[in-house]
């Protein structure tokens, strides 16, 4: 048997618990050693995942990696800081498991992407929705074609975050922080996800990861945060049909978040926090269990290479360009308080905008922007063009006139 791989934890604290919860579970059976954890601050008590007693504690990653020689490194810390830490990390010889999103621009995307190649190590990213026998269970009912051609690819989701969320750490609600871009808006963290998704089924569809010809986007806050809680983006891509994702933080009743394919043979949905899945021909969604653990997969390729990475750094390009289209974007427009209702006190006070989720819902349905649907509220979108084929990506933006 392989000796146990050495695992180092670089944000040991808010969700990086849930990490230690998962290699916790590897410690024990003997899979891996966590061998550090990394943090600015002591470790928070984690009853689930009592921290063994010979795991080195440190608060500077780069001292942790020359004296403690891990084989794989955990990156959960402010989506900024993931570049330096990932480079750093996979200089060391360590593969990685990067949390979402992996980078904030499809620059960084390239630097990291080199660095991996340079250095032979591989990453992970933390997308673990794309582990879900669920969404893999829609990809091959999309690939045999059960839905006939696929004319449209969409997302919706209804979240509310109260006013603590934006206070939990310096960097949450901020586009730039110390002069560096941050990108805390609905789709790049919370609803990452369901973005994502969507892309993982244009990969069914066109039988590869998307490219963006155009992104389209509307942003919305109910707060003076610097980023999006409120979003309309679509995405054109050079091969296949659109995709549209429709989310908010502000919303009046709860969508967890789904995935809706629309064919000329028929319609699915995927739940994708919750794996319920429904097909053509299904009277009712069914739960689909099973997800394979990201940090598992990345043990089992690393023992066999063959064995293939679940959200391997390459198959995130595509969230990437949005996010650079995102970071492009001029500042979300600040909805009045005529259109926004508060409910409950203090930190934990929800803000929710009238009628949110009709319209959302009616823009994953329709693929449509609020803007072309005669919502009242909606400002004409922000737009970019992909540049040709020779470069990745320009953002060529302008506002619709």
């Amino acid at each position: 048997m392989a000796p146990a791989a050495r695992v180092a934890l670089v944000g040991a604290n808010g969700h990086g618990r849930w990490h230690r919860r998962v290699i916790g579970a590897l410690h024990d059976a003997g899979r891996v050693r966590l061998v550090a954890l990394v943090d600015t601050r002591p470790p928070e008590e984690e009853p689930t995942a009592p921290v063994p007693a010979d795991t080195r504690l440190f608060t500077d990653h780069r001292a942790m990696l020359a004296e403690v020689t891990p084989d794989v490194v955990v990156i959960c810390t402010p989506p900024h800081t993931h570049l330096p830490i990932a480079r750093d990390a996979a200089t060391a010889g360590a593969d990685l498991l990067l949390e979402k999103p992996p980078v904030l621009s499809s620059g960084e995307h390239e630097e990291l992407a080199g660095a991996l190649a340079t250095t032979g190590r591989v990453a992970q990213v933390g997308f673990q929705a794309l582990g879900s026998a669920a969404l893999t269970a829609l990809t091959e009912a999309v690939a045999a074609g059960r839905l006939g051609t696929v004319t449209g690819i969409a997302t919706v989701a209804a979240w509310q975050r109260p006013d603590a969320y934006y206070a939990r750490v310096p960097w949450a609600g901020r586009r730039f922080l110390d002069g560096r871009p941050v990108l805390d808006g609905a789709l790049a963290n919370p609803l990452a996800h369901a973005v994502m998704q969507c892309l993982a089924v244009a990969e069914a569809v066109g039988g590869g990861p998307v490219e963006p010809a155009g992104i389209e986007v509307e942003r919305y806050r109910v707060r003076p945060i610097e980023v999006d809680d409120t979003t309309v983006l679509r995405v054109r891509p050079r091969h296949g049909p659109p995709i549209v994702a429709a989310v908010t933080l502000a919303g009046e009743d709860f969508v967890a978040g789904e995935v809706i394919v629309t064919g000329s043979a028929g319609r699915a949905v995927l739940e994708y926090p919750t794996d319920r899945l429904l097909l053509p021909g299904d009277d009712a969604p069914r739960e689909v269990p099973g997800r394979r653990g990201l940090l598992e997969n990345l043990l089992a390729h690393r023992a066999d290479p063959r064995v293939p990475l679940i959200a391997p750094l390459a198959r995130t390009a595509p969230f990437t360009a949005v996010l650079t289209a995102l970071r492009a974007a001029p500042e979300p427009t600040l909805l009045g308080d005529g259109l926004v209702d508060a409910v409950g006190e203090g930190p934990q006070r929800v803000l929710r905008i009238r009628g949110v989720n009709e319209v959302l819902r009616r823009a994953a349905e329709r693929g449509a922007l609020p803007s072309e649907s005669g919502v009242g509220w909606a400002v004409p979108p922000w737009r970019t063009a992909a540049a040709a084929p020779t470069h990745p990506w320009r953002v060529d933006s302008a506002r619709a006139e």
